[in-house]
């Protein structure tokens, strides 16, 4: 229903917890302070809270995202690739 990468969208929500889905570019990577961690179909990494990470990915993936809302896709660095926020399918 959106084509758009990288680009995280509602599809519904629990408890005011919005489930999002997104386009990455593919298997997904996770860069985190400690090393990076990828991340295959059916798989599922639980990310602490504050904890600073760096997902990228080569070629497309699709993911479900659970995060608290008002999450800022790029964190505290504003930039061309800050998504909207909590934009509905």
């Amino acid at each position: 229903m959106f084509q758009e990468q990288w680009s995280p969208r509602v599809i519904a929500e629990l408890n005011d917890y919005p489930f999002k889905l997104v386009r990455p570019e593919g298997e997904l990577a996770i860069d985190l302070e400690s090393g990076s961690v990828i991340l295959r179909e059916g798989e599922m990494l639980v990310i602490p809270k504050g904890m600073r990470h760096r997902p990228h990915a080569a070629y497309e993936a699709k993911v479900l995202l659970l995060e608290p809302p008002g999450v800022v896709n790029t964190g505290d660095a504003k930039s061309e690739l800050t998504a909207p926020q909590d934009v509905w399918i």
